[in-house]
């Protein structure tokens, strides 16, 4: 398990993705320590090391993260920003529904727009499902939990249902594989279809797509009820 960070000198940048940072040190430390931890793992991976790969002495770590457990969580969640605002970009009662699944859509986009160190977030994601450290548990209940309770409650409202069920359920889990298939079927998409991860608007086209399949999934499950709903005597 990953202990608390100890609280780091200099506070971390919650949404910051590696290479944006206003501080050249540290965005050399997550841009090392993703790589790192991404290929070698969090137990297997030294602070040493990190701060070798990242051209900086080894207190930097310490000062910046606190310990290698903040080093490790800064790199596991703030590359992908917070979920709050991935919830927000769907989850107005404001939004149509093609506005809301944009939205939706939009933050399984994001690792694809960061190219390289998307690829590496994703990696390590699968890495800690593996090689478990308490950070993914975490990311289920804080991060994909609240994700899917949001867009039950969207689809709620869109299809007139007082509350969520099993049939729900499902299409809430098929929505959301819809774009997790782009990352964990990506060296399978980039042996039968190479093109289409390598076209300058690959990820506009990829939301464009997504959107469309969404609509169309919604559409037959309205349909659905509509045709075995009870009719009036």
């Amino acid at each position: 398990m990953v202990p608390p960070p100890a609280k780091p000198a200099v506070a971390a940048a919650p949404g910051t993705p590696p290479g944006a940072e206003l501080d050249p040190a540290r965005a050399r430390l997550l841009r090392a320590g993703l790589r790192l931890f991404a290929h070698q793992g969090f137990a297997a991976t030294t602070t040493r090391e990190v701060a070798q790969a990242a051209g900086v002495n080894v207190a930097a770590i310490s000062y910046y993260f606190g310990d290698k457990a903040g080093l490790y969580r800064a790199v596991f969640f703030e590359p992908l920003g917070e979920i709050a605002d991935d919830i927000a970009a769907f989850a107005s009662q404001t939004l149509t529904l093609e506005q809301a699944l944009h939205g939706f859509f939009a933050s399984f986009l994001e690792p694809l727009a960061l190219g390289e160190d998307g690829q590496l977030c994703v990696k390590l994601r699968m890495r800690e499902m593996i090689e478990p450290t308490g950070l993914w548990h975490q990311e289920v209940n804080e991060g994909i939990r609240p994700m899917h309770e949001a867009m039950l409650a969207l689809l709620c409202r869109h299809l007139g249902l007082q509350q969520p069920d099993d049939e729900l359920h499902r299409l809430v889990v098929c929505l959301a594989a819809l774009g997790v298939h782009l990352h964990l079927g990506r060296d399978v998409t980039d042996a039968v279809a190479p093109q289409l991860n390598q076209a300058p608007d690959a990820v506009a086209r990829w939301g464009d797509c997504l959107l469309r399949q969404g609509l169309a999934m919604i559409d037959h499950e309205q349909r659905r009820r509509a045709a075995t709903a009870p009719r009036a005597s």
